[in-house]
């Protein structure tokens, strides 16, 4: 069965997207259509900006989803997804490739998310850190040791999970993964504490636009991130998808039910090769490939 995977932040780069712009006319029809629902003129931002301007949130979030989705919709008649997943992010993607939002209304939800996450992540410092070389229940046992709020975030491979939470915690957490054998514990760049208790504002926010959103019965189905498996209803996907902001991304378990369900082929759909990285981790006799 043919599974498609759509990135999440920090897949993005300079230049991404030019290419689909210049070469296909639906391509730079839906840039265009994306320009004017956003406000301002990504593509500029996509094409030219520097790896700054790109790394703002507001920016990271729409420029990634319309790689993907973009891409996706130039493939033409040899997109046939049986099975779709995105790993935070990316699950945005996943949904308006499997017909469960439509383009614009899956583009103003992610604008709105981008929007909400970096008013959350002003509130209170935060942050999130990768640990590398540590159990799952090691990692999960350490976080509910330290004071204040720290959890694991994202499920990334065996052996590569991704903490979140109140700065502090989160640095005393990594010095205590370290001491409980880790290869590494580092803190890592981003504007905060995404998928921790951190984001309940931006949850909160984002609520109400995912309910006010019309979602459709989709193709196939997406293995979503808070549960791993596989969701075929169209409310029940909305409800998941409130959940995410705050709860982990559950992309190792994802991965595993996809295989389990019959995956053969793993096609990751925007900038990078990370997921194709992550997923050969998971299973080393998994078949990856980048659209």
């Amino acid at each position: 069965m043919k599974a498609y995977v759509f990135p999440g932040q920090g897949a993005q780069f300079t230049g991404m997207g030019k290419d689909l712009y210049e070469s296909s006319a639906l391509a730079k029809e839906l840039f265009e259509k994306a320009n004017e629902i956003l406000g301002f003129r990504i593509t500029d931002i996509m094409f030219e900006g520097t790896a700054e301007e790109l790394k703002e949130t507001k920016v990271t979030q729409p420029a990634v989803f319309l790689h993907s989705v973009i891409l996706a919709k130039t493939l033409g008649e040899d997109f046939k997804p049986e099975m779709v997943a995105g790993h935070s992010l990316g699950e945005f993607s996943a949904l308006v490739a499997n017909g469960t939002l439509s383009f614009e209304d899956g583009l103003k939800l992610v604008s709105q998310r981008a929007l909400a996450m970096q008013k959350a992540c002003e509130i209170t410092p935060s942050t999130m850190a990768a640990v590398l070389g540590l159990a799952d229940n090691v990692v999960e046992e350490v976080c509910a040791s330290i004071d204040g709020i720290v959890v694991a975030a994202n499920y990334n491979c065996p052996g590569q999970l991704v903490i979140s939470g109140e700065t502090t915690a989160v640095e005393k957490a990594c010095e205590a993964m370290k001491a409980a054998g880790a290869k590494r514990a580092l803190i890592l760049p981003v504007g905060g504490a995404f998928h921790s208790p951190m984001m309940e504002p931006a949850r909160e926010e984002l609520a109400a636009a995912i309910e006010a959103t019309t979602f459709s019965n989709p193709i196939c189905p997406v293995y979503q991130n808070v549960t791993a498996n596989a969701v075929s209803d169209a409310n029940e996907i909305k409800k998941n998808l409130i959940i995410q902001l705050t709860a982990p991304v559950k992309w190792t378990q994802s991965v595993q039910q996809m295989i389990a369900d019959g995956a053969t082929l793993f096609t990751e759909v925007g900038p990078g090769k990370v997921l194709a990285g992550l997923i050969n981790k998971i299973d080393k006799e998994a078949v990856t490939a980048n659209a």
